[in-house]
């Protein structure tokens, strides 16, 4: 178990990587991140909301996230990153967003497409009490790609 609410299975599965036969294993640092990740975010949040939340992506290998078109930098490559989607109905993916804002340390907090009431889901990573920028982000789309706009202080 990565914590009382998340499985390593939950924590690895991906349709793509078993769809094309990768491996996605986390490492002994990622499985250490992925247990801070969910120590520090999603077991306060999971109580926030009081039911269960949608882990949409979590541990991604190298070659999974690749085969994904993800940033190579991805924080979820190490463990260290969530994409989360209330998908249960108990909090809103906004009202997630607002709580870890509000009152968890994070390191990046991304509101992810969606409108002005909602984000289509939410991303969230923990490195650590030292090097986390609590910096938040909201990405849209402009002409087909992606844009991350800086709304730390907003």
């Amino acid at each position: 178990m990565i914590s009382k609410h998340i499985s390593e299975k939950e924590a690895t599965k991906s349709i793509t990587a078993l769809r094309l036969g990768l491996a996605n294993t986390p490492n002994g640092n990622a499985l250490a991140n992925m247990k801070q990740l969910a120590e520090k975010i999603f077991e306060p949040l999971r109580e926030y909301t009081g039911g269960p939340i949608k882990i949409n992506s979590m541990y991604r290998s190298e070659a999974l996230n690749k085969a994904i078109g993800g940033s190579s930098r991805s924080q979820h490559c190490q463990g260290n990153a969530m994409d989360l989607d209330d998908i249960y109905g108990y909090k809103t993916n906004k009202e997630m967003f607002d709580f870890i804002r509000e009152k968890l340390d994070f390191d990046q907090l991304i509101y992810e497409f969606g409108n002005e009431e909602n984000p289509d889901w939410v991303h969230v990573s923990y490195v650590d009490k030292e090097k986390n920028r609590n910096r938040v982000l909201k990405a849209v789309r402009d002409k087909g790609k992606t844009v991350y706009i800086d709304i730390t202080n907003k």
